[in-house]
């Protein structure tokens, strides 16, 4: 029997899990505006992470997966007979983020300001930060694939399409920018990974109200 300290932690961490998203959105938004050279037409987030003020954006790395993380532990812990998957994947994701945090981007195409136009050398953590961002973004595709087909189970069609678009969108979105990298596509992708996020926070806010996953 789980008492009533156990749920309330348990329901503290997947607020953790809803908002891990916000956060991120909020610290990427406030640091594209204030430091100097960020454009998201020419820059993913992750290259705030350099710099004299990328602790920030390691920070928020650090502090959204482990966020994430935790909320997906406590989802694999209520899943009962539902899919044993998609608390894992949201754990990988969460951690895949650790990871981004771990090892850091490196400055590229003039920034932070001073940095030279264009791609620029990969170092070895610059080299593991896309390993391990690739491992989050296939985690997330997935989950949403596992989730779509859950909800197209249970007959709720709106959550299943919802998630699959999601999950399309994202991978689109990022298959795009590795094999036709401009402007248009590099907003895109900030827009996919902002969807992506509002789904997991949604996805932990229904368990958090005690509905079932």
């Amino acid at each position: 029997m789980v008492g009533p300290a156990a749920v309330g932690r348990d329901r503290v961490l997947l607020i953790g899990g809803v908002l891990a998203g916000p956060i991120f959105a909020v610290s990427a938004i406030v640091q594209a505006s204030t430091r100097e050279g960020f454009d998201f037409r020419r820059h993913p987030v992750s290259v705030l992470s350099t710099g004299e003020l990328g602790w920030i954006q390691i920070v928020t790395f650090l502090v959204t997966g482990v966020l994430c993380a935790l909320a997906a532990d406590v989802l694999r812990r209520r899943t009962g007979s539902g899919s044993v998957w998609l608390p894992r994947l949201l754990v990988l994701y969460g951690l895949g983020l650790v990871g981004a945090a771990i090892f850091s981007a490196d400055p590229a195409d003039g920034f932070p300001a001073g940095t030279p136009r264009g791609a620029g050398q990969i170092s070895w953590h610059g080299g593991l930060h896309f390993l391990v961002a690739a491992v989050a973004f296939v985690s997330l595709i997935v989950a949403t694939v596992v989730a779509a087909r859950r909800a197209a189970r249970q007959g709720e069609r709106g959550r299943a399409a919802y998630s699959l678009a999601t999950g399309i969108f994202f991978a689109v979105a990022w298959i795009a920018l590795i094999v036709r990298p401009s402007p248009a596509v590099m907003v895109a992708f900030g827009l996919a990974v902002a969807f992506g996020w509002l789904w997991v926070s949604v996805t932990f806010a229904r368990t958090a109200s005690g509905q079932a996953d």
